[in-house]
Parts: C-alpha cells; sequence; structure tokens
C-alpha cells in the first residue's frame, strides 16, 4: 500500500527494525505492517454482564478489519459497573472512570502511531469514553455496543435491575418480604448485557448512532442475539474502510450531529447522564455546546418511545419494534432532525429510510401521536443554581413544586433518612457535596431514587443534588447543580426547613433565604480527600455544566 499512514512511524524504515522485531515477535509481518493498523479496544471485564461477553464479539470484529484490509491489535481498558457501585463509595470510580478509559485508548493508540480504533463498549462510561477519545484524537473510529440484556422473568412479568433497585424501598417499607426480593434478585439479570431500559447504556448507544460514530442499527440487537456477531464483522469493516479514507472522527462531531444526538435522548425519555456526557464529547472535539440544547429541545420535542423507567418496555423490545432505525424514521419525518454523515457510509436519513415497522408494535409512536407531550427533560437556573441543573420530569408533573428542604451532606445520610421513613410526601430532598470536585466523583443517586419510588413517593417529593441521577432513575428528580457545593455553590448554603420553588416551565429553582447573610457565615466544608486517583481527578475536573472533562479543548 502506497498511502502514508502513522502506523508508518513504528513499521517503515531501517531505523524502525527493533519495533518490526518486536511486532513480528507478536505475530505480526510484512503485510501487516503494509496495512492500516487498527486498535481495537475491548471493555471486556467478567465484573458485569454489560461487559462480559465482549471478549468473544471481539473475534468477529477482528475478522471484519482483517476482511477490510487492515490489521487488527488488541488492547484492554476498564470498565466500573454503576449497577454494582450505586449506593456505596465505589460509586465515586464511575464518573472517573471515564476520563480514565478516554486517556487509556488516547494513550494506547497514540503510543503505538495506530491508525484508526474501533471500540467495544458496554457499561455506561465506557460509551462516553469512547467517543471522548476519538474526538480527542481525530482519528477514524468506530463505536461497537455490546447490546441490551434480556428482561428478566418474575411472577409472568419482564423485570429489570430497575425492579431490584424499587423492590428495595418496598422492603424497607415492609410491603415486601425477604423471600419477595430475594426472588426478583434472582430473577431480574439473566446473562450478558447491559441494563436493560432507556437508562444511560442505551440511551448513549442510541446517541452515538444519532452522532454518527456508531453504526445504525450495529448497537439495536441484544447482548446474546446471533445478529450481533454479524453487526461485529460489520464494524471491522467499516473501521478498516474509514482508516483508509482517512474520514476521522470530527468529520462526524459538529453542532448539527450532537444536536441530532440531544434530540434522540429527549424524544426517547433518555437519560439526564447523556447531557453531562454530550458536553464532554463537544468539549474534546473543540465544538461549542451549551446545555440549555435540551431546555430548547424538550419544549418542543415530544417523547414518542414508551421505554422504562417512564413507560412500559425495555431496549429488547424497541429492537423487535423496528429499533434506531424506526425510532429515527419518525423523527425525520416531523423534520426534528437534520441529515447528516455517519460511520456507515450512508448517512443518517439513508440509514432512517430502510426502516422496518412490526405490526402491532407499541413501542415507538409518532410525533403527532405521542407518548409524551414534551420532552423529559429541563435545564434549570436561578437562586439555587446560577450555572444550571438539570431536571427529569419524565411520567410526572412538568410543572412546579414547593416544599421544605431536607438537607443531606452526602447520598448515605440521605438514604438512611427514606429508609427510616423520615422522608415524607412533600418534602425536597438536597442531596450535596457529591458533585464532581465535592464527592469526588459526581455519584448517581438510584439507591436514594428507588428506595422514594418504592415507598410510592416517587413525583410527591422533589429530589436536588450536585451529583447525579441514574437513567433508571424517575420522579421528581434535579441533578447537576452547578456551582457545587464544594465549589461555594448556592446548594451548600441551604438549611433544613428552607422552602425551595421549582418551576419547570420558568426554567427556575429558587429557595426564600437571604443568601448575603449566609455566605458571610458560611464555613466551607473541607475538601473529601480520597487519596490517589480520586483527588487528582477532583484538581483537574471540570464543572458539570461544561461536561465535567478533565482536559479542556480550546479553540484557538
Amino acid at each position: 500500500m502506497s498511502m502514508s499512514k502513522r502506523s508508518d512511524a513504528i513499521t517503515k524504515g531501517p531505523a524502525k527494525a527493533p519495533a518490526r522485531a518486536m511486532l513480528r515477535a507478536a505475530g505480526y509481518g510484512d503485510k501487516d505492517f503494509d496495512q492500516p493498523m487498527v486498535a481495537v479496544v475491548n471493555t471486556w471485564s467478567t465484573v458485569t454482564p454489560c461487559n462480559m461477553h465482549l471478549a468473544e464479539l471481539a473475534e468477529p470484529v477482528r475478522e471484519g478489519v482483517r476482511a477490510g484490509g487492515a490489521t487488527p491489535i488488541d488492547f484492554n481498558t476498564i470498565v466500573v459497573s454503576d449497577g454494582i457501585t450505586m449506593g456505596g463509595e465505589g460509586m465515586r470510580a464511575s464518573l472517573i472512570s471515564r476520563e480514565v478509559i478516554a486517556d487509556s485508548i488516547e494513550l494506547a493508540v497514540r503510543g503505538h502511531s495506530l491508525d484508526a480504533a474501533v471500540i467495544l463498549v458496554g457499561c455506561d462510561k465506557t460509551l462516553p469514553a469512547a467517543a471522548m477519545a476519538l474526538a480527542r484524537m481525530d482519528i477514524p473510529g468506530v463505536i461497537f455496543y455490546g447490546g441490551t440484556i434480556m428482561p428478566g422473568k418474575c411472577d409472568g412479568k419482564d423485570v429489570s435491575i430497575q425492579d431490584v433497585f424499587e423492590a428495595v424501598g418496598a422492603h424497607a417499607m415492609g410491603n415486601m418480604s425477604d423471600q419477595e426480593l430475594d426472588t426478583v434478585e434472582r430473577a431480574a439479570c439473566p446473562g450478558a448485557g447491559a441494563c436493560g431500559g432507556q437508562f444511560t447504556a442505551n440511551t448513549m448507544a442510541m446517541a452515538l448512532a444519532f452522532l454518527g460514530l456508531a453504526p445504525i442499527g450495529a448497537g439495536d440487537p441484544p447482548a446474546v442475539d446471533g445478529a450481533k456477531n454479524v453487526q461485529g464483522v460489520r464494524c471491522g469493516e467499516l473501521v478498516a474502510k474509514l482508516a483508509k479514507e482517512g474520514k476521522t472522527a470530527r468529520t462526524f462531531i459538529n453542532e448539527t450531529s450532537l444536536r441530532n444526538a440531544a434530540t434522540s435522548v429527549v424524544a426517547s425519555g433518555g437519560s439526564t447522564n447523556a447531557v453531562l456526557h454530550l458536553a464532554a464529547i463537544a468539549a474534546e472535539a473543540g465544538v461549542e455546546f451549551s446545555i440549555d440544547l435540551f431546555d430548547e429541545l424538550s419544549r418542543t420535542t415530544p417523547v414518542i418511545t414508551n421505554l422504562k423507567p417512564g413507560g412500559r418496555f425495555l431496549a429488547r423490545d424497541l429492537y423487535a419494534a423496528g429499533g434506531v432505525r424506526l425510532f429515527g424514521q419518525r423523527l425525520m419525518e416531523a423534520a426534528k432532525i437534520e441529515d447528516a454523515p455517519t460511520v456507515s457510509g450512508e448517512s443518517l436519513f439513508e440509514e432512517f429510510k430502510k426502516a422496518e415497522e412490526t405490526n402491532g408494535q407499541e413501542v415507538v409512536h409518532t410525533v403527532d401521536n405521542p407518548f409524551k407531550a414534551t420532552g423529559g427533560l429541563r435545564v434549570l437556573y436561578g437562586d439555587v443554581a446560577p450555572e444550571g441543573s438539570v431536571l427529569k420530569t419524565a411520567g410526572y408533573s412538568d410543572g412546579a413544586f414547593t416544599g421544605r428542604a431536607r438537607v443531606f451532606d452526602g447520598e448515605e445520610a440521605a438514604f438512611k433518612a427514606v429508609t427510616d421513613h423520615d422522608i415524607k410526601e412533600g418534602d425536597v430532598v438536597v442531596i450535596r457535596y457529591e458533585g464532581p470536585r465535592g464527592g469526588p466523583g459526581m455519584r448517581e443517586m438510584l439507591a436514594v431514587t428507588a428506595a422514594v419510588a418504592g415507598q410510592g413517593l416517587a413525583g410527591k417529593v422533589a429530589l436536588i443534588t450536585d451529583g447525579r441521577f441514574s437513567g433508571a432513575s424517575h420522579g421528581f428528580v434535579i441533578g447537576h447543580v452547578a456551582p457545587e457545593a464544594a465549589l461555594g455553590g448556592p446548594i451548600g448554603l441551604i438549611e433544613e426547613g428552607d422552602t425551595i420553588s421549582i418551576d419547570a416551565e420558568g426554567r427556575r429553582i429558587d429557595a426564600n433565604v437571604d443568601w448575603e447573610a449566609r455566605r458571610a457565615a458560611f464555613k466551607p466544608r473541607a475538601q473529601n480527600r480520597m487519596g490517589g486517583v480520586f483527588d487528582k481527578y477532583a484538581k483537574l475536573v471540570s464543572t458539570a455544566s461544561k461536561g465535567a472533562v478533565t482536559i479542556q479543548t480550546f479553540n484557538e
């Protein structure tokens, strides 16, 4: 091959004989050196069902890379499971892992001067991390999502991990026995695949397809579906083609594609975490991006999928109904998205025109006859959140909520209050010092929201935090409050018993306090020191409204 390529830096010329000698020992030869060298980056691990099948799924990807005339080179990186760490100290590692995954991909690829990358992803943070790494390096790349878990079966009903978290709340109320909780626990997760509703993993898989970095349809088949291997070969062939064409990640990441991705989140009732992750991907690509976009879209874009947590169905059902293509086709027909190029070589609209709707499906509605008239995300400002916060209203009132502040420094104290039945209808639960810096790591509060839901209080209690909420959280929940308490944000000045007013339509969250007097009397709390990477992250991390990234990309 005559084209010049990045990998020539390790494979060409007399001076590179030592590098070639080591590569030959690893099984590579002259033909491999002549072809584009493609990193097959895996997030495989045996710790979580989301990623446990990715080692096997890499083989069809490698086959596709070879068939496309390129050389696959394997690397592995880490995963931190949100579901397993939820509600504990380990959850602080989750968002931090996003940066570490992106950094490790960059180091492996740039360190070895590789020409392109195909990245296999599963659990929540691995998806945005893959996109952030490709955006940062601006190399040809494809993201391949390992797919959703199948539903568990309990008493003849489909169940997911969300049901287990909510069963904990019901058990604490005395509405579920030890045996019933055990039954739900054992039934919920039948095997490989990421959490089954329109939670963070499935939300981001859809968003990355709309962004153009993941081939439309590749992420759709469930993890255990035979079609997954076929899609693996396709992804391998595509990354080889992109490497030869020199089409890099930033070809696809721009204001239009980011808006399309955000639209997919809003219209699917997706996870608030997508707000954080799309902001981070934009920052890595050097594209201007404001989280206000989600608020604008939520006011003009209905929710057209009946998916959990706000609806009835799981990702497996979306696939059976017609998948992301059908969902995209509905948005295309209603002029809610714009056409844009994708890594498949076909444009977004060309891909969506291929949609096949299953007769009688109830998962995907039309824009004219939506599941919910407006999107489930609002970006609120006001006294409590001068830099913004994210309200998730999916399935609940979009209007207003006023109540008495119940203030907790950290998630554990709030969870104890809920399980002790100390939280009542009308309360506004404030959980602070859980932001990117203050946590550190911006934990998700699924244990709290699920316990609230399990007590029948979802939508009757508001929750506010400078941390995050899981994609499986539902109720009147507000996360990402910025500035966070650790940076002296107003959320740190709220006291027990203050009246807090939330106005979703007016985009405000306020409290009836004398802020100047409070600030004058305020004694900053010491930074939560955990050592190692946690302290390094706390020192480097940006505010949530900017994506909580640790590397700032500036356009000169």
